[in-house]
């Protein structure tokens, strides 16, 4: 038996050759056609310019081909490494238990991964079949694209990764598990599909993003737990390769929409409030999994946007750019109007959101300018933690934008709780009045459509093709289409927000999928829930017009009033807060308390000067030395003064040093002026935070005292001096004191941190000597010697320029 075997494994037909010969052979006639070509223009005596555009193309996609394919060989083998190998790679993505010492490994749980892995795949072939690629077909259904279908779907033999878990003790349910786990797929996927005649396929599918699995509800037997959910927090990372006919329509146009459409139905089926709900015991109805559990609403304010990158080209260079805001909450997105030709747009956006989870959850706003003619091109992007808006109930803040050299955009950010006192609702309504923003919500209606009972026949006595519509103020959500059945089951939740339930109607009907009829509906007057007992009904059946007389529909229904409540006052200072406005409103408070000391400790004297706040703050300095002094023309010789040593934080008093010297100079020991800066290090968020506020005292030009210098400030983090790692500022004109008030993120690990070089150069965009921009002075910060995991704000010295 054993030699029988051996020799039918020996026998098997190799495949190898075939693909080789079938590569071969393309690549004879792709050479072929090239030379044809060629020698056809020869042939008819055409320019050359004929084949720029075709060869710049060709050069475009092979090398767009060679950097995809080096991220994903890059991905697999991060995935398929061992974790030491790992790290001592210094690879972007490092595991989360590197970062975060509240996530732990799961190296037991990869293995058991890689021993279930074919069971999985059996899995996720099924899921994409029944879920995601109705949506993908809906979906591209409005671009009047047609017969998309997937035909082979293998995940492959690299399984998915986890690179760290964390598992939740505080602050949760006592009937629920709640596991965070930061998850990666880079596998060796087959995947083909079918859009019309048009067949392709997807290799090289990568998937990155934390995942929460929440077990619940607990129960006491096997087995234990009543079901499971699983679910992306935030918009996960996906990239994949178009192989065969795809891969030849690599152009704007078709293969853009199909892919943006593919990335766009993945994200939006396992993001919040999406969920992929398991159940594991009959005794818990599946309500108690499916149907939405929100924590409260979001309400966000996008105010306006200042100093954006120039993206379009003028007459004279750089034009300005045409941007617009991207809002995403989960799966959730809302889009701001265009406003044409401004780097300081103002779009006064409003939107609300209902968030299921406020931990770990965060709000992205993305900038694009506007190009009909080719790509929208990033502006930018801006994150802030819905936990942070939770915890202090409002935040008015400028928001520096990561992977933009400059730009801030201003956000007006409100947590509404949800309430279940009718007496709530009159203070929403007059809260919403004085806002006048008539699209503000008062209420979150949640409801969960269970089933439909009886619905009548269609075609000729032929069981329909079902699914159900549900609005609420223009607001339409829509179920999946049941198959032939005149009895579908749905078990589908949605959350709704209502302007006024005293006055709103949910509206429901239900339509045969393939001739567009009306199968049946009903209107709800959603002021009856305001008279029910905890504003809820719960498997309540209600008839349904234009169909049978028996025809039922099985609801839930929850009625929530929001409501906003002022959080405690607590003296913890937020790690994550880097609110410029509060920010220059705790130095504004330091300095006046520095003032105060040194008026009251000294006896009054009518010789003696009243030290400015320049003054003061110049005598500031990080790191905990002395500040140095110099004399100053203006300044009585021999003057007793107080010269004040800067404090470890900003927590401390400052010292206080008697001294027979005359107050520092603001302009600087080497007189090109001072910079007042603050530093911060968020290890949450693994971001180096740096807040640029003003300059003192820039110099004039000996040669030209009339010609004002226009300033801005330009930063590097040193070693990194390349394109991806600049900063800088606005231009101030005519300006030699120049508020910024200006903030930038770099993303640097904490390990890293000690290494770095923090470099900030000033220049002027008037050319003394020469055309275009100068650099004035310079500064270099090491922030090996600081300890910038605590927010301090200090004054810099300016120095000449070092040449590398």
């Amino acid at each position: 038996m054993e030699g029988k075997c051996e020799k039918s494994e020996v026998s098997k037909p190799n495949p190898w050759p075939y693909m080789n010969i079938s590569s071969m052979t393309l690549s004879f006639f792709t050479k072929l056609a090239t030379a044809g070509i060629i020698w056809g223009c020869g042939y008819l005596n055409l320019s050359i310019a004929w084949l720029i555009a075709p060869i710049a193309l060709a050069a475009w996609k092979s090398e767009r081909r060679k950097d995809n394919e080096l991220k994903a060989f890059t991905a697999q083998a991060s995935i398929m490494a061992k974790e030491k190998e790992l790290i001592m790679s210094r690879l972007d993505e490092l595991p989360s238990w590197v970062y975060f010492p509240d996530f732990d490994r799961a190296e037991w749980l990869n293995k058991v991964l890689y021993k279930v892995w074919p069971n999985i795949n059996h899995f996720a072939r099924e899921l994409c079949k029944q879920s995601i690629e109705p949506a993908i077909v809906e979906k591209l259904a409005e671009y009047k694209i047609k017969g998309f279908q997937f035909e082979r779907l293998i995940l492959g033999r690299i399984p998915l990764k986890i690179y760290g878990i964390k598992a939740y003790d505080k602050n949760t349910s006592r009937n629920e598990v709640i596991l965070d786990a930061d998850v990666m797929y880079a596998g060796d996927c087959d995947i083909t599909f079918s859009v019309g005649n048009i067949k392709g396929g997807i290799k090289d599918f990568q998937i990155r993003g934390m995942m929460r699995i929440v077990m619940k509800p607990l129960l006491p037997a096997i087995p234990i737990v009543g079901g499971v959910q699983a679910f992306f927090l935030n918009p996960p990372a996906i990239n994949f390769n178009l192989v065969g006919v795809a891969d030849v329509l690599d152009l704007p146009g078709f293969n853009d929409i199909l892919r943006k459409t593919i990335v766009e139905q993945i994200a939006a089926f396992v993001v919040l409030p999406n969920k992929i709900v398991i159940p594991l015991s009959e005794a818990v109805p599946v309500e108690t999994l499916k149907m939405p559990e929100p924590e409260g609403v979001l309400r966000i304010h996008v105010v306006e946007a200042k100093h954006l990158m120039k993206k379009d080209i003028g007459v004279l260079g750089k034009g300005k750019s045409d941007p617009y805001a991207i809002i995403n909450v989960g799966a959730q997105e809302f889009r701001t109007k265009t406003i044409d030709n401004t780097v300081n747009p103002k779009w006064d956006f409003w939107c609300e959101c209902a968030v299921t989870s406020a931990i770990a959850q965060q709000i992205t706003v993305l900038l694009w300018d506007y190009d009909d003619t080719k790509g929208d091109e990033s502006l930018g992007r801006a994150s802030v933690e819905v936990s942070r808006v939770k915890k202090k109930g409002d935040i008015d803040t400028w928001v520096s934008l990561e992977q933009a050299k400059h730009g801030m955009i201003h956000l007006r950010l409100t947590w509404l709780q949800l309430s279940k006192n009718v007496v709530d609702l009159k203070s929403a309504l007059i809260e919403t009045q004085q806002l006048r923003i008539t699209s503000m919500s008062t209420a979150l209606l949640v409801l969960y459509i269970d089933s439909a009972k009886n619905l009548p026949c269609v075609r000729g006595n032929k069981q329909p093709d079902v699914y159900l519509e549900a609005s609420v103020g223009g607001n339409i959500k829509r179920t999946a289409t049941i198959l032939r059945s005149c009895d579908p089951v749905w078990e589908q939740g949605f959350t709704f927000l209502v302007s006024n339930p005293e006055t709103g109607i949910l509206h429901i009907k239900i339509t045969d999928d393939k001739t567009t009829l009306l199968v049946g509906e009903m209107n709800y007057n959603i002021s009856l829930l305001l008279g029910q007992n905890n504003l809820e009904v719960t498997q309540q059946p209600y008839d349904l017009q234009m169909g049978e007389a028996d025809s039922k529909l099985i609801l839930s229904m929850s009625l929530n009033i929001l409501k906003y409540e002022q959080p405690e006052a607590t003296s913890e200072e937020d790690d994550d807060d880097h609110d410029i406005t509060q920010l220059n409103k705790k130095i504004e408070r330091q300095e006046s308390n520095i003032s105060n000391i040194l008026s009251s400790s000294l006896p009054p004297s009518p010789l003696r000067r009243q030290p400015s706040k320049e003054s003061v703050n110049s005598l500031t300095r990080s790191n905990g030395s002395e500040a140095t002094t110099a004399p100053e023309e203006t300044d009585p010789p021999n003057e007793e003064l107080i010269v004040v040593t800067a404090p470890s934080s900003l927590t401390e008093s400052p010292q206080l040093i008697h001294r027979n010297l005359s107050v520092t100079s603001s302009a600087g020991g080497a007189k090109l002026g001072r910079i007042q800066l603050s530093l911060r290090y968020s290890i949450q968020r693994q971001k180096l935070i740096i807040v640029v506020h003003k300059i003192a005292n820039l110099p004039l030009p000996q040669n030209d005292p009339h010609n004002i210098p226009d300033p801005y400030v330009k930063l590097y983090l040193l070693p990194d001096r390349h394109k991806e790692t600049k900063r800088k500022t606005a231009v101030m004109k005519d300006n030699c004191n120049p508020v910024f008030d200006e903030q930038f993120e770099y993303v640097v690990s904490q390990g890293d941190l000690n290494s770095r070089t923090l470099e900030l150069s000033v220049c002027t965009q008037k050319g003394w000597l020469s055309a275009g921009s100068k650099v004035m002075s310079q500064v270099h910060i090491s922030l090996g010697e600081l300890d910038v995991t605590k927010s301090f704000t200090s004054w810099y010295d300016l120095q000449p320029e070092t040449k590398d």
